[in-house]
């Protein structure tokens, strides 16, 4: 529970029992005036009206609870729209880290898919990323925002298989746009560099079945067809099994079979505006209306506290009539309409206006210390890049005694640390201990959110390895050696293997099996098969 004006739960007592005095102060009063006519007459003023002070004090009592904003609970908020249905298919295979398009593949696909985003504002959206295996990152949403969250944490690294699996990645957004029941026409936008080991045969045969499935597809080339090496993170070019530098190239012949297997568009890797010809590809598809349900916690309760004093105020006027009522239910009426009134960050993000309900949350946060206007600034701060302020305000918030409240803020600010961690290479391993610390502190207490699940292995992987204990002299010199091992369990305050693995039990089995498989080769000594780019 949270409440708005929280020095009213302090004045309801003073204020029920300055009411209740008053009261009594005008029966004692009548009574008097009564009993100077005569005696029958006071006695039977006295008589009546004895609760009158306790009754009017209890709904003054309610009322001044009501008036401090109580907050609680969640309600499901449903979002309609006339909207498309379109999965974003994004290559992260290593291929995506060459530099021959600014500042290389994959940031060009990500700036592209975003701003395809923003341009169809209003339209369900879904993400799937691919390298080896394809991975559904986000379900179909009309939350723009959560998607642009998702295409700011792609990395190579997300992935546990290499290689390029194109043909794959197609199907398992066919088959989410199948399972899919409201909105209008199916579209997927591919962003690729075309570089599948699948072959055009198996690209094809999975274009056939989008045609079939009556699904459009989009596909636009990122790279050029001169192509670039490899870089790798410790520096130095990407080998292939053989020892050689690989040199990709952008590949058309691939997503020309794709597209033309689907009957779809291939937008031209030299276009001027790629993200504009994907728009007119789609212009023709029919938009139906469909609703995306959310949650809105926090839902404003004052209208039960108001409930409950007009009652008593019922029952007292169903036994003794006085003029004080009227004005009782207009003060209980207004201010428990003022208590129900939207705070003008909501109304002013509501209304499209980020940096002024930014501004809003900011000052009503320092004016009223809450912990949910904390968060609300530090989700703003967060959205505007504003990491400095996000880190600040996030952190107040954490402090919530709600522990929803509280594993939300925690959630919100692992994912500021994370996005700061892609930006800031000279404080990358701090920026994931503390994106990592703060997402695992939000799964202790809400071990089924999907997002921190997914930010928390995210977080885990981008961090480098710990030092070996020993055999230093197998190309591992260069590690830090004052780089920590991931914390262990310690006591009560760690997390066990058994929590470790229901945390990450979101991760698909197949990727984990393929990740056992490996490490198994890589004790053995055995290559890895395949292309790994």
């Amino acid at each position: 529970m949270n409440f708005e004006h929280v020095w009213l739960l302090a004045v309801a007592p003073l204020f029920a029992a300055g009411i209740a005095m008053l009261a009594t102060v005008a029966r004692a009063r009548r009574e008097r005036a009564a009993a100077a006519w005569s005696r029958a007459l006071g006695e039977l003023a006295r008589s009546f009206g004895r609760r009158s002070p306790w009754m009017l004090g209890a709904a003054a009592f309610v009322a001044a609870i009501g008036l401090s904003g109580p907050r609680w609970g969640a309600a499901a908020v449903t979002a309609e729209s006339r909207a498309l249905n379109i999965i974003m298919v994004m290559d992260v295979s290593r291929s995506m880290l060459a530099q021959d398009v600014s500042p290389d593949r994959l940031g060009r696909a990500v700036s592209l898919a975003r701003r395809l985003v923003h341009d169809l504002d209003g339209n369900r959206f879904a993400l799937v990323g691919f390298s080896g295996h394809p991975f559904l990152l986000s379900p179909l949403t009309l939350d723009a925002s959560a998607i642009t969250l998702q295409l700011d944490a792609l990395d190579p690294d997300m992935a546990s298989v290499g290689g390029s699996g194109l043909a794959a990645a197609v199907d398992l957004a066919r088959r989410t746009l199948t399972a899919t029941r409201q909105g209008g026409d199916r579209a997927i936008v591919v962003l690729s560099d075309g570089e599948s080991f699948e072959g055009s045969a198996a690209l094809e045969s999975a274009g056939r079945a989008l045609s079939r499935a009556g699904i459009t597809l989009v596909a636009i080339p990122v790279g050029t067809l001169q192509g670039a090496r490899i870089p790798e993170p410790g520096g130095g070019w990407h080998r292939d099994a053989e020892g050689q530098i690989v040199t990709t190239v952008r590949r058309d012949d691939l997503l020309q079979a794709l597209t033309a297997g689907a009957n779809g568009v291939l937008v031209s890797g030299n276009a001027a505006d790629p993200v504009g010809d994907a728009r007119q590809a789609l212009a023709h598809l029919n938009r139906s209306r469909t609703r995306d349900r959310t949650t809105e916690d926090l839902i404003p309760r004052a209208w039960i506290f108001a409930l409950v004093a007009a009652l008593i105020l019922l029952a007292h006027t169903l036994t003794r009539r006085s003029a004080a009522l009227a004005s009782v239910l207009l003060v209980l009426g207004v201010h428990a309409a003022r208590a129900q009134r939207p705070s003008s960050g909501t109304r002013l993000l509501a209304h499209g206006d980020t940096a002024a309900a930014r501004r809003a949350f900011l000052a009503e946060a320092r004016s009223h210390q809450s912990d949910t206007s904390w968060y609300n600034a530090g989700t703003s701060a967060l959205v505007a890049r504003d990491f400095a302020a996000a880190e600040d305000q996030l952190s107040r918030a954490t402090l919530s005694i709600d522990p929803a409240l509280r594993e939300r803020a925690l959630v919100s600010l692992g994912t500021a640390f994370l996005m700061q961690a892609r930006k800031d290479s000279a404080q990358r391993d701090t920026l994931l201990a503390s994106a990592a610390a703060r997402l695992r502190e939000a799964l202790m207490l809400a071990p089924g959110d999907r997002t921190a699940k997914f930010n928390y292995e995210l977080a885990r992987r981008l961090r480098p390895p710990p030092p070996p204990s020993s055999s230093p002299g197998k190309g591992k010199g260069n590690q830090r050696p004052s780089q920590a091992p991931p914390p262990r369990s310690q006591g009560g305050n760690g997390m066990t293997q058994a929590e470790a693995d229901q945390v990450l039990d979101a991760m698909e089995r197949a990727e984990r099996e393929t990740r056992q498989t490996q490490n198994e080769r890589a004790r053995r000594g055995e290559p890895t098969r395949g292309p790994d780019w």
